[in-house]
């Protein structure tokens, strides 16, 4: 019978830097906050993802037994720079589509699972950062992350992927505390640019950046445009302040030459141009919450976050873009970001679109013509 210290080792052997155990009890004390924080959090189930399902390990395998959790560090390799600012760095080698790199890696353990005689599932619905510290493999920050207590110089750039499997193992001794310094006076909190974290491990998703960047519905609110900054996909501001996280920020990383070569691809301004063609074969792939049917909004995040650029040299292919696309959540949030960034050329610009515009264009483009 394979033992702990067996499957210890092959993990490793497969590159994952920690590994952790706990029961397949149920996860209790999250079916009680997504039930208190049920308008919060209606909006998973609505699409496709049932988080109260996965608070009982026993719905996604019934002869559940035991949790495996492997620690896997996604920012082990220096990103782009051009791309840090603009992206959430969990999203910048992400494979669940290429099942090039960290998928591999998961189907390689579970082979070796089923080989020894244990069935495994690996549910995408199961709280993965509080089986994490139920094994006693780290605490939980202010801003609901996790941060591994050996891995990445105990930060939060870690990813837990939990194993749900039929096999019986010692658990570990759960560390399911906040792990913050009482020095760090909230950083997270403060620096959270929209008020999505509302408390400590408390958050309202709906206000989060990265929410807003790939499920948020209709033209962005006007007062969250400002505060979401150059985000495009994802967010990464709450990790960036976090003094637990200074340490590996400051760390010499080779860079990540997988991120650097699909980097063109990503630019603000082929994003802002970019056909369904250029979408499916260069971007879903990589970030793939949004479909080809929601190009609209990719493009909408664009123009919002170059205007945050403030950049002039922007200001020609928003003119561009704007006769491209009849979208009129895009168009709205081009003429928001041409008032945003200013100058003569964004002015007249605006002016000309006045006689193209209706509805809630018209009222994008009279609003950023009164800044």
């Amino acid at each position: 019978m394979v033992t702990k210290d067996d499957i210890i080792q092959k993990a490793h052997d497969l590159g994952f830097e920690d590994v952790g155990f706990t029961s397949a009890d149920p996860f209790d004390s999250q079916r009680k906050i997504l039930a208190e924080r049920h308008r919060e959090y209606a909006w998973t189930k609505a699409g496709g993802l049932d988080l109260d399902a996965g608070t009982d390990p026993k719905n996604i395998l019934p002869e559940a037994r035991s949790i495996i959790v492997l620690m896997e560090v996604y920012f082990r390799k220096a990103f782009p720079r051009r791309m840090e600012p603009f992206f959430g760095r969990c999203y910048l080698d992400d494979d669940r589509m290429t099942k090039d790199g960290l998928a591999i890696r998961i189907k390689a353990f579970r082979s070796y699972l089923m080989e020894n005689g244990i069935a495994s599932k690996v549910p995408f619905n199961i709280p993965h950062r509080l089986a994490a510290g139920r094994a006693g493999m780290g605490t939980f920050g202010k801003n609901c992350l996790f941060y591994s207590n050996k891995v990445a110089r105990k930060s939060s750039w870690v990813l837990p992927v939990a194993f749900v499997v039929d096999a019986e193992f010692e658990p570990g001794v759960p560390t399911l505390e906040v792990g913050c310094p009482d020095w760090c006076r909230n950083a997270c909190l403060t620096a959270c640019p929209t008020g999505a974290l509302q408390g400590p491990r408390k958050i309202d998703p709906r206000r989060c950046i990265s929410f807003l960047t790939y499920f948020g519905r209709g033209l962005t609110p006007l007062e969250l445009r400002e505060p979401m900054g150059l985000w495009i996909y994802g967010c990464d501001r709450c990790q960036n302040v976090c003094p637990r996280n200074a340490p590996w920020l400051s760390a010499a990383l080779e860079p990540n030459e997988k991120a650097a070569e699909k980097a063109p691809y990503f630019d603000p301004v082929k994003l802002l141009h970019m056909d369904r063609k250029y979408f499916e074969e260069r971007i879903w792939p990589h970030m793939f919450y949004m479909s080809s049917e929601d190009i609209w909004r990719w493009k909408m995040n664009v123009a919002r976050a170059m205007g945050n650029s403030t950049d002039e040299g922007y200001v020609p292919e928003l003119i561009l873009a704007f006769g491209e696309d009849g979208d009129e959540r895009v168009r709205g949030m081009i003429a928001w970001a041409l008032g945003r960034i200013g100058g003569r050329a964004a002015r007249k610009a605006l002016e000309g679109f006045r006689a193209s515009s209706a509805g809630v264009v018209m009222e994008e483009v009279e609003r950023a013509l009164s800044v």
